[in-house]
């Protein structure tokens, strides 16, 4: 049985989603602020729901501080904020998922198992002198830690796991599952320039008006 740990501050959602996600067969650990959050945090949580607005702080920054610790269990975020702004910010900050409110319960339930399907994680693999370790989503050369926001990880490990050409489309449906509609192609470029500058500009290849291809 997955144990959820829900941080939201809306005590009637709250307890709405903790029936829900009951009645799907998940243990669920409720915290209705940072302050709880952190407390009731353990090894044992498989999937964090995450609140963008908290009473003493933001779920962003919440989410950022437990990525900095260390801690690689999935956060999805539940957000009133559709921006394009608030979406990247989150997924920066080592988000995997969020989910916009007022959300259909079905979706959010399908985002939460692809998201409990996802937290086997893959081997560490090598390309050149980079390692690339899903476990902890970091790359590391030669021993030390290269770092990258969780876009460059994710733009990383697609052109990584594919070595043929990506197209930016492709990119673009990895990195924002809602068929890319909050990112332009602007946003992406930033990102792989980005990564040049961290991995090394030999690494990614530009196939002019078709996408990107890896060498390692």
């Amino acid at each position: 049985m997955s144990t959820i740990l829900l941080v939201e501050d809306d005590a009637a959602l709250r307890d709405g989603l903790t029936e829900l996600f009951t009645r799907e067969g998940y243990s669920v650990t409720t915290a209705a602020n940072a302050a709880e959050a952190r407390q009731n945090f353990s090894v044992y949580i498989g999937l964090i729901i995450l609140d963008v607005t908290l009473p003493d702080g933001n779920g962003v920054s919440l989410c950022q501080e437990w990525r900095d610790q260390g801690i690689t269990t999935s956060i999805l975020f539940l957000t009133a904020k559709d921006e394009e702004f608030d979406v990247v910010r989150g997924l920066d900050a080592g988000g995997n998922d969020y989910v916009t409110k007022p959300f259909r319960m079905m979706e959010l339930l399908s985002r939460i198992r692809a998201l409990l399907r996802r937290n086997t994680p893959a081997p560490v693999t090598t390309s050149g002198e980079l390692e690339i370790d899903p476990a902890h989503m970091q790359v590391r050369r030669n021993g030390e830690i290269i770092p990258l926001t969780l876009t460059e990880y994710k733009v990383l490990n697609m052109l990584v796991s594919n070595r043929s050409i990506v197209t930016r489309e492709q990119l673009l449906d990895v990195l924002w599952d809602d068929g890319a509609k909050f990112v332009d192609d602007n946003t992406l470029s930033v990102h792989i320039s980005r990564l040049r500058e961290k991995i090394g500009a030999q690494h990614i290849k530009t196939i002019r008006g078709v996408g990107y291809q890896w060498l390692a």
